[in-house]
């Protein structure tokens, strides 16, 4: 997170777009965040 703000878990399934969903370390990513089971977590995620 920008900022230096908390870590969010990210769900494969919440990666928008079509093929092989994968995010890489340090990448820039734009989200939501909603409230999972165990605690935030990042929904609607676009590699920018």
């Amino acid at each position: 997170v920008d900022g230096g703000g908390q870590d969010v878990f990210v769900h494969y399934s919440a990666i928008q777009g079509n093929g092989y969903k994968s995010l890489e370390e340090g990448q820039s990513v734009s989200f939501e965040v909603v409230q999972g089971p165990k605690g935030p977590q990042a929904d609607a995620v676009n590699a920018n």
